[in-house]
């Protein structure tokens, strides 16, 4: 019988299966490596799908107002860093400092509703900004070297220097913004340039983090651990405990300020810094920024405050570096704060707006008498993806937050006496989310073109590296690396190259664009960001004017 069935199969009998038919030469054929399955990628996403709300999506107004108010508390941590460090070698005193820190602060949330509604329109507060040190501090060597009847003295002319710098250089951004020339530049931005621009600025920052930390290991540590506790018991409690969920999601940051700033004001209280180096108190004890005492109860930071501007060419060329170097920064930070808010990338457009704005706002702020020009401040935008909140009105309140405090100055340095550390253990948790936001844009290029991965790993390391050199070079020395006899030309190089973003956006668009860039073109990743720089409705749901102002004023003046 089955001698039978063999012959029926034999002679095509229907009990036999069809022939096979062998593939073709050119079909591709499965390459099984090693054992278990092979991963299969999800396909690339244009939004992050686990938001709570959007760029135009909002909490209820008790949740916004706390959410607010924590972004408020996150950016206070640069400007009393940045203030603690050049007030003091201006010459100025405690009470010089809070009157610093009001004006830095009023000015970010002026500039911030500023932007939010006119400029990019994404949740981004504007911060105060550490690449204007090298020109600032160039100012304060000047005016160190002259003689004066006080050190108070010392300050208000080193403050009215400061401020007439920024007052011309602010005109670079303008400049370059409303001419179109930063649009068409980042035309030519392929994601294989966004990504290491976008993970340098969180990644170039690491010395806010834990070196900070380090500082007060014993109040430092405590916070990044119990922070970082708070974000993981989220997964284990996500199913069971909904409101504790909540809870944590939306405010880890809050609950780990109360926590261990409690615990500082204990020790301090305690006596546990009675007898350590003057430095460790600095660092440690609650009551050494002496904020609450010097700061007025109300104070309204208003025009020519510290009087009328010094103009000094060298000063202005100087200054010129780092309004550069903040525009290259606030740039990758758009970006990042595009895909945390659920928005599409920001077009080309939209960009050089919001360079031309932030140079308006540099323009009020040296107006206003303050000590640093702004960027977009890159913890808040970590803090977007920490929250899983990118609503942009969660923003605008915050800009409530930091005009009422900075006027209300009692209460403002009450908060702004929160010790460093706490903000440097909260930097490590956004910094890096930040960072690994940027790698997520690699999704939308041929991340198996060994050309793409040559000009990733060379502006990345390149980008990290050669602002550490001349960091330290600047920390041991006295002077950053170019030094010539034109004090203007040393700081905007050492501005230039001192700033990770700034290093990695000019290696990456070079080499992205000279590197076999025609035959490279979908590799690159162009065939999937080049519609968003167009006019179309996926752009205007998100970047819009609040208002119709294309009925009044012509397109070429505001695009």
């Amino acid at each position: 019988m089955g001698s039978e069935k063999g012959a029926a199969m034999t002679h095509g009998s229907p009990l036999a299966p069809p022939p096979v038919v062998a593939p073709p030469a050119s079909a591709p054929v499965p390459i099984h490596v090693g054992f278990g399955n092979i991963h299969q990628s999800n396909p690339p996403l244009e939004q992050l799908p686990n938001l709570q709300f959007c760029l135009h999506s909002n909490p209820s107004w008790p949740e916004a107002v706390m959410l607010a108010f924590q972004h408020y508390v996150v950016m206070l941590g640069t400007i009393v860093m940045l203030a603690s460090f050049l007030v003091p070698q201006m010459g100025g005193n405690n009470g010089d400092k809070a009157r610093v820190i009001q004006t830095l602060v009023f000015m970010s949330g002026v500039n911030t509703l500023l932007q939010t509604l006119i400029g990019t329109r994404l949740p981004t507060v504007m911060n105060s900004s550490f690449v204007f040190i090298i020109p600032v501090m160039s100012i304060i060597r000047d005016f160190a070297s002259r003689t004066y009847e006080d050190e108070h003295q010392r300050f208000i002319h080193t403050m009215r220097a400061i401020q007439g710098s920024l007052m011309i250089s602010s005109f670079t951004n303008i400049f370059l913004g409303y001419t179109y020339t930063w649009e068409r530049l980042f035309r030519f931005c392929s994601p294989v340039t966004v990504v290491p621009v976008v993970c340098v600025v969180g990644l170039g920052l690491f010395e806010r983090g834990f070196p900070q930390v380090g500082k007060c290991v014993e109040i430092g540590l405590p916070a990044l651990i119990l922070l970082m506790l708070l974000i993981t018991a989220q997964q284990y409690i996500h199913h069971n405990h909904m409101n504790t969920y909540f809870l944590l999601e939306r405010f880890s940051i809050i609950l780990c300020v109360k926590v261990v700033w409690a615990f500082a004001a204990v020790l301090t209280a305690a006596g546990a810094y009675n007898h350590v180096p003057e430095k460790t108190k600095l660092h440690c004890r609650t009551d050494r920024s002496y904020l609450i005492s010097s700061a007025p109860w109300i104070k309204i930071p208003y025009p020519f405050q510290w009087g009328t501007p010094i103009f000094a060419a060298s000063h202005i060329f100087g200054m010129i570096g780092a309004v550069l170097v903040s525009a290259c920064e606030s740039t990758g930070a758009h970006y990042a704060a595009a895909r945390l808010a659920g928005a599409t990338p920001p077009p080309a457009y939209v960009l050089s707006r919001s360079v031309g704005l932030q140079g308006v706002g540099m323009l009020l702020e040296s107006i206003f008498g303050a000590a640093a020009g702004s960027t977009v401040s890159i913890e808040n935008v970590g803090l977007l993806g920490l929250t899983r909140v990118g609503s942009r009105r969660v923003v605008q309140i915050s800009t409530g937050f930091m005009i009422f405090f900075s006027i209300i100055g009692k209460f403002g340095a009450f908060f702004a006496s929160i010790p460093l550390p706490i903000f440097a253990a909260i930097y490590c948790i956004l910094f890096g989310l930040v960072a690994a936001i940027g790698i997520s844009f690699i999704q939308f290029a041929n991340n198996n073109s060994l050309r793409n991965l040559y000009i990733l790993g060379a502006s990345l390391f390149l980008g990290i590296s050669v602002p550490q050199y001349f960091n330290e070079f600047t920390a041991s020395a006295g002077h950053g690396p170019a030094k010539t006899d034109a004090g203007w030309f040393n700081d905007i190089l050492n501005s230039v190259f001192s700033s990770a973003p700034t290093v990695a956006l000019m290696v990456a668009i070079v080499l992205d664009n000279t590197l076999e860039a025609k035959i490279s073109y979908s590799d690159r990743g162009f065939s999937w960001l080049k519609p968003f720089n167009r006019h179309d409705a996926r752009n205007e749901e998100f970047y819009s004017f609040p208002i119709k102002v294309h009925e009044w004023i012509p397109t070429r003046f505001i695009d």
